[in-house]
Parts: C-alpha cells; structure tokens; sequence
C-alpha cells in the first residue's frame, strides 16, 4: 500500500483565495485518481470541528486526516526553524511552501518532500504581502532549494523566475492548476441574480487595492466608461470603507464600484454568468485562475500583459500594455469598451475563452502529481 500525504492547511487560509481553492481541488482529484493500492492522507493544523467537518465534506474519500496539535501561526514558526515532522512515513506533497523542509532519506526509506512555489510576489512585489509574509516565504524557499525533491510552479513563467533566485536544477516541474470544479450554475439562477441584485451591465474583477493587482488602476478607468457601468469586486480583500476613501479621494462616484466580498460558489457563477466582461489587471502573478474560470464561461477577458497571463489566455482574452504605468487606466478603459461594443468580438472571446478552459483540467493535474512523485 502506497500513501501520499498532502499538506492542505491552504484550503482553511482566514483569506481564501486562488491558493485554497487549489489545495482543494487538487487534492480532490489526487484521490479521484489515485493508482490501485495508493491512498491520499491530509495533514492540518490546529482547527475547529467546523473546519474538520468542512474538510471531510468537501474531501469525502480522504484516507485519514491528520490534526496537528499546532496552530497555524505556530505550525508556520516551527517548520520556519525546521522542527516537527508530519505523521506517517513515505511520500509528502505540499500545495504551498509551508512544509516540513528537512534532512530525508529518499534513497533508502522512500521519503519524499515536494512542495508548490505559486508566484515570486514575495521578491517582486513584497509589500504586498507586508514584510513578515515576504520574509517567510524567502526563507521557505532557501530551505526549498536544500531540501525539496521536487518544485511545482504553476506555470513556465514562475520556472524562469524561480532560476533567477534560486538553484533548483532539474527539480522544477511545472503543473498548472484549472478552472474550479465547484462553479456551476445553479438552477436558481434567475433567483439568486435577484437576491444579488446585480447591475445591468457591470464588470467583475478580484481582490482590493493591493499594489500587485491593480484594482487601483482599473477604478480609475471608470472615469472613461460609460456611467452604467458598475464595477464588482468579489473576495475577502475588498473593504467598502477602503474602497469608499479610494473613490472620495478620485472624485469617482460610490455607485460605480460595489464589494461583494466572499460569496458562495453558486453566487460566484451567476456573477460570472451575468458580467459584461472579466478584468484582471494584475501587475504581478504566477498562474491566474481567476482568469482561467472566467474564460470557461466564456464571458470576455481583459488582462494585463504579465508575462504568466499570457502564457495562461494565449489569444482568449484581450490583452493590455501595464507600462508605461501613468497610461494603464487609459489603455484598460480602452480595451474595456471594446468588448462592451464590438459584438463581434466579444463573440470570438466566448469560443475562445471555453476552448482555452477545456486545455486545463485538475485530473490531468493530478495525473501529473502522482506521475512526479512516481519518478522520484
């Protein structure tokens, strides 16, 4: 009997985004895929019931699930120094870099560690993760590169960029996330656009005013659309306070842009069912599923030209310069009224979008996990 331990305190971050949702459906389809005779085992930190009973509902053929006695913050301090291992003997897979990165016997005992490096926001952009987050994630991935087996990036973009700031050799591999399994659309989906009260047209994006994703840049380009048209900001980041000062201080009206913060998956694909088009204006990222959900509803895409967005679109989604920087709300507004006006377009964009999408899918994800960890 084979077991492959995942890693998956990402699904409970107290700010869930792209990452949890990777933990999750990765390790959903590592045990939907799972070879004859392998088993997959999660390790966690210290968490509520709530939390277990989440995790056993949306992760329901789990072998077992290991509760470390550990809190995440202390879990996070421990294996930042290189203490406390993970039960169990044999294969490890974590889906961030939170890891317990240390001395193994792959050779003689079988043990192995791979861990996930999804962006390098924290050497490019560390301000937006504040300082302490920045610096953690540096000194994980020094004790990556001395002690990992193997690196999943998401994309070929952070594989270049991780050969720039460390030495991983041959250990890179690079397996790409997909469009999240849980968004579909309910059939109530007249009711809950109701209870939503969506906009008549509105453009959808993720996030708040980070540096990195350019939410900023984006509200500024209101200015140069037409006035029926509403900005949603979907995610636990935005704050409508934050947001409110933002708009008081361009003298851009409060209508203009609404935070829906953490929805539900069914809300989240009416929203996308319903948008007029998907912007995602991020200066800096590594994969960008976001992207790569919206493209599978086939609604138009406007993104930046960061390099792993156009490695992730292709020619599905309509393409903006970021430099030079004073001229990126001007080009996004520009490219905004585009697919708002050319029917035309925004008609190639919804083939496009959901022949790109269908290139990605969490089996072949996970397909590819358990082939490397094979390999090893």
């Amino acid at each position: 009997m084979t077991t492959l331990r995942v890693i998956i305190d990402e699904m409970l971050s107290p700010t869930p985004g792209s990452v949890a949702r990777y933990s999750e459906e990765l390790t959903r389809e590592l045990i939907n895929v799972a070879p004859a005779n392998c088993f997959v085992e999660a390790f966690v930190s210290a968490s509520t019931d709530a939390e277990y009973a989440l995790i056993a509902d949306r992760l329901p053929n789990l072998a077992k699930l290991h509760k470390s006695a550990l809190s995440r913050r202390e879990l996070r301090a421990s294996w930042h120094h290189g203490f406390t291992k993970v039960p169990g003997q044999g294969m490890l897979h974590a889906t961030s870099l939170l890891a317990p990165l240390r001395r193994h016997d792959r050779l003689n005992r079988g043990e192995q560690i791979v861990v996930t490096v999804h962006d390098i926001v924290a050497w490019t952009r560390p301000e937006s993760l504040g300082s302490r987050q920045a610096s953690w994630a540096r000194a994980m991935l020094k004790r990556a590169e001395k002690y990992a087996d193997a690196i999943v990036v998401p994309s070929h973009t952070v594989a270049q960029q991780l050969d720039d700031i460390a030495n991983f050799g041959d250990r890179i591999r690079v397996i790409s996330g997909a469009a999240s399994a849980s968004l579909r659309i309910p059939e109530n989906i007249d009711e809950r656009a109701n209870e939503l009260d969506l906009p008549q047209r509105f453009l959808l994006a993720i996030g708040g005013l980070d540096p990195h994703r350019g939410i900023d840049h984006l509200i500024l380009a209101l200015r140069e659309l037409d006035d029926d048209v509403v900005l949603l900001l979907v995610g636990p980041e935005p704050d409508d306070q934050t947001i409110a000062e933002f708009l008081d201080a361009e003298k851009i009206s409060r209508e203009r842009v609404r935070c829906l913060g953490t929805i539900s998956n069914d809300d989240l694909s009416v929203v996308f069912d319903h948008a007029s088009a998907f912007v995602y204006p991020n200066l800096d990222v590594g994969f960008g599923m976001p992207v790569l959900e919206a493209l599978s509803f086939g609604i138009p895409v406007v993104h930046s030209d960061a390099p792993a967005l156009l490695e992730l679109a292709a020619d599905a989604g309509v393409v903006i310069e970021r430099e030079p920087a004073e001229g990126y709300s001007q080009a996004l507004a520009e490219g905004i009224t585009r697919v708002l006006n050319d029917a035309l377009l925004a008609e190639r964009l919804f083939y496009a979008g959901q022949d790109r999408a269908r290139a990605f899918s969490w089996r072949m994800s996970a397909e590819k996990v358990w082939q490397l960890h094979a390999d090893l």
